[in-house]
């Protein structure tokens, strides 16, 4: 079996995501370009700033007080030294590996092994970690999902996703004002403008679904990073190889399936609702993927 080295698959999947993210720039400027040629440059500049604007707005809020959602969301309570000694150990032996600030520890009740980082940056992070985690993983495993999630809060993800996000409601906003603002339109066009219209029709309806899938994609290339940088931290790729094969057989009880919010998947080490069939609309990869490169490490 060839190994890999974890440098080079923290490189890879970097790049990877790198250039998924300027292909989904590049989106936005074709679609803008086509758009601004199908009608008034005066009306789509008016389009472009109502898209910021309202795009902006949402993000930066989500994005600023993102560590204060997810954990509000998932009703996190702050782990404290008396009964959660071996978390907090774990948390503050991997702040020093990775060399970044120790992030508040948190802990959620779920039966479930999972856990997530969050944070629009290394002084404002927050690793929260299930109940059902810290009675279920040792010592190894524990640290192996610590590194992983130490390894967002170091690749700046939350930043990443956040500008992928952006992108992707800009892209959505302007197809849909686009759109919507046909119903009130001259329909005197000649024939030059009436098939760039068909162009820019077309292109307002796919390039929300292609950006999205697109920003998937990048989530999926995250996490691969996430492992590599992980192992980077803990030197013991075991770690966490054994903490996913557990995971790969936990379940999602129908209690804990209220406590987890859809919106929230994305944040996690694994996907909480477990879809059968890993595809283009996962927000994880396969996890027997990722035990496989962890096995080559």
């Amino acid at each position: 079996m060839e190994r890999i080295s974890f440098h080079d698959e923290i490189k890879r999947n970097k790049i990877k995501s790198g250039f998924l993210l300027v292909g989904i720039i590049i989106m936005f400027i074709v679609l803008g370009y086509i758009i601004s040629l199908a009608t008034n440059p005066g009306y789509f500049f008016i389009i472009m700033i109502i898209s910021i604007i309202f795009s902006l707005l949402y993000v930066w809020f989500g994005y600023y007080y993102s560590d204060k959602i997810a954990l509000s969301t998932v009703k996190a309570v702050k782990a404290d030294r008396a009964h959660h000694s071996q978390l907090i150990n774990s948390v503050e032996s991997m702040a020093l590996a990775s060399g970044l600030p120790t992030p508040r520890v948190y802990v959620m009740n779920s039966d479930q092994i999972n856990a997530f980082a969050s944070g629009r940056d290394p002084k404002n992070a927050v690793i929260c970690v299930t109940t059902g985690a810290l009675r279920k993983l040792n010592k190894q495993e524990l640290e192996g999902v610590i590194a992983h999630e130490m390894a967002h809060i170091a690749n700046y993800d939350i930043r990443f996703i956040t500008i992928a996000t952006v992108l992707v409601g800009l892209i959505s906003i302007v197809g849909e004002i686009f759109l919507r603002s046909l119903w009130f339109s001259s329909s005197d066009r000649d024939n030059k403008n009436v098939l760039f219209m068909i162009l820019a029709i077309v292109l307002a309806i796919l390039a929300p679904i292609v950006a999205s899938l697109v920003s998937l994609s990048i989530s999926r290339e995250r996490e691969f990073a996430a492992d590599a940088t992980g192992v980077k931290f803990t030197r013991y790729p075991v770690g966490l190889k054994n903490a996913l094969l557990k995971i790969k057989d936990d379940h999602l009880g129908e209690i804990d399936k209220k406590r987890y919010a859809k919106s929230m998947a994305p944040l996690f080490i694994s996907d909480p609702f477990k879809k059968k069939v890993k595809n283009m609309f996962s927000t994880h990869p396969d996890i027997d993927e990722r035990i496989q490169k962890l096995n080559r490490m």
